[in-house]
């Protein structure tokens, strides 16, 4: 098989005090989101979307809430293991499209940010990255602003 899709889904819910980490962009924001690590939500659903296409597990599997190694851990470190394992098992990363739900803040100014640092973290052109944002009109966690999440999507290619 010469392409792998993967699917990657992350959820986090609001907590004030801390900072709001998008696609490994600080968004200006009076909350940011509780995790162990810094709940990044696009990096954490980006790396199961790349983890989930090379049938190489889960995020929670590699770098476990568990372990206080990962405690405020910054997750673009969780992207560049995962883009090496990804590598070694024989795989290149062709394109990512990411869709952010989220009711506040509003993220239509920090998309292309967003996209740069996506762009940087994976390798890739600009061109190769899309980056989407919705809201949930106002229905459960997340159109309550209690919650955001994302979704992730990725093609891998086989290397020669």
């Amino acid at each position: 098989m010469m392409y792998r899709i993967g699917i990657g889904y992350d959820v986090h819910r609001t907590a004030e005090g801390r900072s709001l980490v998008l696609g490994g962009v600080r968004i200006p924001c009076e909350f940011g989101l509780a995790g162990h690590s810094d709940a990044d939500v696009v990096l954490h659903a980006a790396c199961d979307a790349l983890l989930g296409a090379a049938g190489l597990g889960d995020i929670g599997e590699l770098f476990p809430d568990s372990d206080p190694a990962y405690k405020d851990a910054d997750s673009r470190r969780f992207v560049t293991d995962v883009l090496e394992r990804v590598r070694s098992a024989g795989w290149s990363l062709s394109n990512v499209d990411v869709t952010i739900h989220a009711e506040r803040p509003k993220l239509t100014q920090h998309k292309p940010r967003i996209k740069t640092s996506l762009a940087e973290l994976l390798d890739l052109p600009a061109d190769a990255v899309g980056v989407k944002a919705t809201t949930n009109e106002g229905l459960d966690a997340i159109g309550r602003g209690d919650a955001i999440a994302c979704w992730a999507a990725v093609l891998l290619t086989r290397n020669a």
